[in-house]
């Protein structure tokens, strides 16, 4: 699909569209005809925001989550209700919604977010999971209680007189602190949460 001076303006999915044209000069097409688009279901969603979202995704991704994931997360945690369609983060993310798709079921799969149904449509909204970080962290502490408790059983196949044994064990032990230090780390953020919200306005 071309615009009116032949050039390509077709988004390769997954990647972002600068505004401006495929040029990424900005520059507007003539005195007075510059218009900055606001996306669906938002009239906040500009420059400040965006570049919060990229910048944010950006991270995430050097971290190693997926580059397209991580936009939409990170474009959900800045949405005032931290729920969007699909269409909506299309159109934020100047993405296709084949991108949109592969990057919440990848969030999905990792219980990020949850799918629901608005109501009286058949349209699904994608929404970040209440207490995002602590839901993780949870999650990860399951995780790394099956960890320490298939390595303790690994080290005492091996035999705790021999080195294999003992680098299992030694493994086994610090997920074992890992799971002490969270649980009570996890406490001291509730607490800290509680006082956060009691102190800022109400939104």
């Amino acid at each position: 699909m071309g615009d009116r001076n032949g050039q390509d303006t077709h988004a390769t999915p997954g990647d972002p569209v600068t505004p401006g044209g495929p040029d990424s000069s900005g520059t507007p097409d003539g005195p007075g005809e510059h218009r900055e688009h606001t996306p669906e279901g938002s009239d906040e969603y500009g420059p400040r925001i965006s570049s919060f979202v990229e910048r944010f995704a950006a991270d995430l991704t050097e971290a190693g989550m997926q580059r397209m994931a991580s936009r939409v997360f990170a474009c959900l945690l800045a949405s005032p209700k931290a729920a969007l369609s699909s269409a909506e983060l299309a159109e934020r993310l100047q993405c296709s919604p084949a991108a949109v798709s592969g990057a919440v079921r990848y969030l999905s799969q990792v219980h990020l977010i949850s799918r629901e149904r608005e109501p009286g449509s058949r349209r699904e909204r994608y929404r970040l999971h209440e207490d995002i970080w602590y839901e993780t962290f949870t999650t990860r502490d399951q995780i790394i209680r099956r960890w320490s408790s298939t390595l303790r059983a690994g080290a005492e196949s091996l035999g705790l007189d021999t080195p294999e044994g003992r680098r299992v064990l030694e493994t086994s032990e610090f997920f074992d602190f890992l799971q002490r230090e969270m649980a009570e780390m996890m406490g001291r953020w509730r607490k800290r949460s509680d006082e956060l919200n009691q102190s800022l306005p109400n939104v």
